[in-house]
């Protein structure tokens, strides 16, 4: 059934943005930097525990990142199958089923990529967000952002979001590539049995005539 594509289109669709949504504000207070940075020095014991309680503050953002790199690949293929005009050509019936089937196989991908993504990103904060946290704030500009009180910190925190994501980003897609690339491949092929076989199925017999 073409809703349950649909719907499921949908349901990725907000997903993403409501990712994004929640990205954003957890970044915008974690990710900053100016062009006056500290120098790269070893980091204080106690700025090591400060970076961490920022990075553990902002757990759900990093986990809504990751969650949105694994999903990309299944909306972008429901959109493609959307797009291709294939649900259009079908019957009642066979919209029906083809939509179950791959409402099913998104959903299966779903549940195994975006844990395996998601779990990584939180383990590789520290090590790509922590040290830009670690070179462009002091303890006291650290111990600020972790009471959130209202600064002009902000706007040098703000201007290192774009930084910081790519550094997690990139890292982040290069260690759950080799995990992830499978199950995306799995997915193409379940899907594309479907559509093919529902293509290829004969046509119900037309209702009597009158």
């Amino acid at each position: 059934m073409k809703r349950i594509v649909l719907s499921t289109l949908s349901t990725l669709s907000t997903l993403s943005t409501l990712s994004a949504l929640c990205l954003a504000p957890a970044l915008s207070l974690l990710c900053i930097s100016s062009a006056g940075a500290q120098a790269s020095a070893p980091a204080s014991a106690a700025k090591k525990e400060l970076v961490a309680r920022v990075l553990k503050l902002q757990q759900p953002g990093i986990e809504n990142l990751g969650r949105t790199l694994a999903e990309a690949p299944a909306r972008q293929l429901a959109a493609s199958v959307q797009a291709s005009g294939v649900l259009q050509r079908l019957s009642a019936d066979k919209r029906e089923v083809l939509g179950k089937e791959i409402d099913a196989d998104l959903r299966k991908y779903t549940d195994e990529a975006v844990p395996i993504v998601r779990e990584r990103a939180v383990k590789l904060a520290p090590t790509t967000m922590g040290p830009i946290l670690e070179q462009r704030f002091s303890e006291d500009e650290l111990r600020q952002l972790i009471s959130i009180l209202e600064s002009p910190l902000n706007a040098k925190f703000q201007a290192v979001a774009a930084e910081m994501q790519r550094s997690l980003g990139e890292k982040l897609v290069a260690e759950t590539k080799d995990a992830v690339e499978p199950k995306v491949q799995a997915l193409r092929e379940a899907v594309g049995k479907h559509v093919n076989a529902a293509l290829a199925a004969p046509a119900p017999a037309s209702g009597t005539k009158r």
